[in-house]
């Protein structure tokens, strides 16, 4: 039976055609943790299964971007049972980069102790593959608080590490990072000291840390930008140089707010909302990461607004903000739109089929061992759409795919601009004897097109059953 959690009908499809949120499609994504490595983005989420009634969630995803509109799935780096003493509830999680290792910091019900613990997993490249190198939690207690890990490292090289619901708790890191420096400190209203200082103001879980740039920096870009009139003056007695703590608030349903303080382990001064809870997210958790990325700055969260989606049904979106002047974050409104591209993307390169900007019916599927991932489930009627490709002066005189059918295959339609837009080629996919049995095919390129176009990748082919998997695709030049 042709699936029916990504697919949208013919009505709904003008909403879809200029939406950016959520940023992946071909499968719910929740509490996006992002990070920036070399020249690309990368975000980690969580995953929620198809038809939970609870966050069931047993794996971890990985997506990145080069120019924020295309995304490129590298499927599971790592998964709950990748360590021997977890067995459930693999929660939001963090990675970081350090001395050219990777670090994943994850949130996993212990067979140990019966509670929630933290873990660590350690690798060399960014998507992995990811290792327990303890063998054991990285902390636990036997308590049900420590979920949503978060972790940072200062200026000065000390790497921190926070997480908790409804308590925060945080620790210092040593310079291994797999190993606690201290005391786990908590930070929550003791009534019988009675130290309302320690409380986290409206705190319920998924912290974020983060540290503004200083006065001097953000001066410093701004006289660097002035020319251009993109940014406004800022001011001296402000956030700037001041650590955030970014965190769902208020319970459930949740708005993301935020806190500051001078030290990364408080104690944290309230500032207000940063994205406040309303229905038209159709989730009522959020969980928040911010990032900057070749000058921009993103805010991203989780929604349910995939087909079928909701609270046990989360799906990653991006907003782009500003800074106030004062250096503090202001208040973001989710959007169905997105982001906008910030670049744009080369066709005479090779393109992996999983980067894509939208789609519709369509999932990916991974061999570990392979470290490959492609698209699959292809049905008649499905498609994707790439942005911001830019075909240059000459333009393409032919396009090239590799896919594999176990089956009787079925043709990829390249349209421009729009699902029903000009039709430019159309590549017949042959039986290559087995679904993973790859082949490439190629077609000529029917008109002369040049410049910048969204090209949308249509599936036509027998009724009511899968045609091929597509792996990579690439447009010769003239």
């Amino acid at each position: 039976m042709k699936k029916t959690l990504f697919s949208l009908c013919a009505l709904g499809f003008s909403l879809v055609a200029s939406a950016q949120n959520p940023i992946v499609q071909t499968c719910f994504s929740t509490d996006p943790a992002p990070m920036v490595s070399g020249d690309r983005l990368y975000v980690f989420t969580g995953h929620d299964e198809e038809g939970a009634d609870f966050f069931w969630m047993n794996d971890w995803r990985l997506f990145s971007t080069a120019d924020m509109v295309n995304w490129t799935d590298h499927g599971c780096p790592l998964a709950q049972c990748d360590f021997t003493w977890a067995d459930d509830r693999a929660w939001a999680p963090q990675c970081i980069e350090r001395n050219g290792k990777f670090y994943l910091y994850i949130p996993v019900h212990s067979k140990l102790s019966g509670g929630m613990a933290i873990g660590v997993a350690v690798a060399d490249k960014v998507t992995g593959p990811y290792k327990d190198p303890l063998g054991k939690p990285l902390y636990e207690n036997g308590s049900w608080d420590h979920i949503d890990p978060s972790v940072w490292i200062d200026a000065d090289g000390q790497a921190y590490l926070c997480w908790g619901n409804p308590k925060l708790y945080s620790v210092k890191l040593n310079d291994d990072m797999i190993s606690l420096a201290g005391e786990v400190k908590c930070d929550v209203m003791d009534v019988l000291k009675k130290s309302p200082d320690q409380e986290v103001k409206r705190y319920t879980e998924g912290p974020w840390l983060m540290h503004q740039k200083t006065f001097d920096q953000a001066m410093k870009e701004y006289k660097a930008n002035k020319a251009n009139g993109a940014v406004k003056p800022v001011k001296k007695n402000s956030a700037w140089g001041k650590y955030f703590m970014v965190y769902a608030a208020g319970g459930v349903p949740e708005c993301i707010a935020y806190s500051e303080s001078d030290n990364p382990q408080g104690p944290w001064t309230y500032n207000g909302i940063v994205m406040a809870q309303t229905n038209f997210t159709n989730s009522f958790t959020n969980h928040s990461g911010i990032v900057e990325f070749k000058g921009h700055n993103y805010f991203f969260y989780h929604t349910g607004w995939l087909p079928k989606g909701g609270g046990f049904a989360r799906s990653v979106s991006c907003e782009e903000f500003k800074f106030q002047a004062d250096g503090r974050i202001p208040e973001i409104k989710p959007t169905k739109e997105g982001v906008s591209p910030i670049a744009t993307l080369n066709p005479y390169v090779r393109t992996e089929g999983e980067t894509i900007a939208y789609s519709q019916g369509l999932r990916t599927e991974w061999n570990k061992k392979q470290n490959r991932v492609w698209v699959s489930d292809i049905q008649n009627g499905d498609w994707q759409k790439l942005r911001e490709v830019d075909f240059g002066a000459k333009g393409p005189k032919s396009i090239t795919i590799s896919a594999a059918s176990g089956l009787q295959g079925g043709n990829l339609e390249v349209h421009l601009d729009s699902v029903k837009g000009k039709l430019i080629s159309k590549i017949e996919v042959k039986p290559t004897g087995g679904w993973e049995e790859w082949e490439t095919f190629s077609a000529s390129v029917k008109e002369s097109i040049t410049g910048k176009h969204d090209i949308y990748f249509v599936y036509q082919g027998l009724k009511g059953c899968k045609l091929f998997n597509f792996d990579w695709w690439k447009a010769d030049e003239k």
